[in-house]
């Protein structure tokens, strides 16, 4: 009886052992862990391109390799940029051309027969008016018609105007061209100047250069290929300007505020610790939204993006590398 009471026991006490190591086990399991912001390294790019359409005629640097500020990446051969070039050119010189014409006046030869054209005109006009004095001298003695006397007198004016016509020629070509024509001359070199000065600029553009000290990270198309107006040609990517972004629910922003400090782990470096401050965060939702369940008995929680900067350079630190907040 006691053997067997002594069992009973034992079992019982078995099976209390179990179900407390169920318990205890079910509690570590069902326990929620520590949640986890993850978020990835980012850096400056910068997409080079040109303003002038053209064929790639040379590239000058490749995808991973390191460049300088101001580094010749990459020129662009344009044939038609060349050409207007070319007419610019010729239409400065013929601007410059009729506005040497306009300063120096008419030639002596223009002078002399427009001086001669004068003298024969004031011929006509002594000649006319002798005719009408006789004629005006017999119209008033009644001796000729009226029509007559109109004639005549219509034949003298217009010696007069032809005369005064002649004198006036005659003082432009002496006198050169008015200002407001020599001005107008000195406008159209003036805008060819222009015009040359803007298609020197395209032919700068052919040759493009790197903006800052970075990294090649992309190369689009290939020399020989043909590329437009703003078409991406490559990336730069400045390392020395790298962040880290996240996106985090507003239930876990309470340790995140601007100038916060945070302690990141790089898992990419080996899990090295990296001390970085917040810099921005966004006065606005981002894309994802939390939905909440009735059985949590919560709500829905927003996503808010959040930046930091690292305190220091973290060497061996690239774009796209994961990030996580101890």
């Amino acid at each position: 009886m006691a053997k067997k009471n002594y069992n009973l026991i034992a079992g019982v006490s078995a099976l209390v052992a179990v179900i407390l190591i169920v318990a205890v086990a079910g509690y570590f399991i069902s326990k929620p862990k520590a949640p986890v912001i993850q978020g990835q390294a980012e850096a400056s790019e910068y997409r080079i391109s040109g303003k002038v359409p053209g064929r790639i005629e040379e590239m000058y640097a490749k995808e991973g390799q390191g460049v300088q500020k101001g580094d010749t990446l990459v020129y662009i051969d344009s044939p038609e940029v060349r050409a207007k070039l070319e007419q610019a050119n010729a239409a400065r010189a013929a601007a410059q051309a009729q506005s040497s014409k306009a300063k120096a006046g008419a030639r002596s030869e223009e002078i002399a027969g427009a001086y001669n054209l004068w003298q024969s005109s004031i011929v006509q006009e002594d000649v006319m008016k002798k005719s009408f004095d006789r004629i005006r001298r017999l119209y008033d003695q009644k001796v000729v018609s009226a029509q007559k006397y109109d004639e005549v007198k219509a034949k003298y004016d217009a010696a007069v105007a032809t005369s005064a016509a002649a004198k006036s020629k005659y003082d432009m070509a002496v006198n050169g061209a008015r200002q407001e024509d020599k001005m107008a001359a000195q406008a159209l070199v003036a805008q060819a100047e222009g015009a040359i000065m803007e298609v020197e600029s395209y032919l700068s553009e052919l040759y493009l250069t790197s903006p800052v000290n970075g990294t090649v990270s992309d190369v689009f198309p290939m020399p020989g290929e043909l590329v437009g107006t703003g078409s991406p040609i490559m990336t730069v990517v400045d390392l020395d300007d790298i962040w880290f972004t996240f996106n985090v629910r507003e239930d876990r922003l309470a340790d995140m505020t601007l100038g916060s400090k945070l302690t990141l782990i790089v898992p990419a470096l080996g899990g090295k610790e990296v001390q970085a401050t917040v810099s921005h965060m966004a006065v606005r939702e981002s894309y994802a939204t939390w939905k909440a369940t009735k059985d949590t008995d919560s709500y829905d929680a927003k996503t808010f993006e959040v930046k930091a900067v690292p305190d220091s350079k973290v060497e061996g630190l690239l774009p796209g590398m994961t990030v996580l907040v101890k």
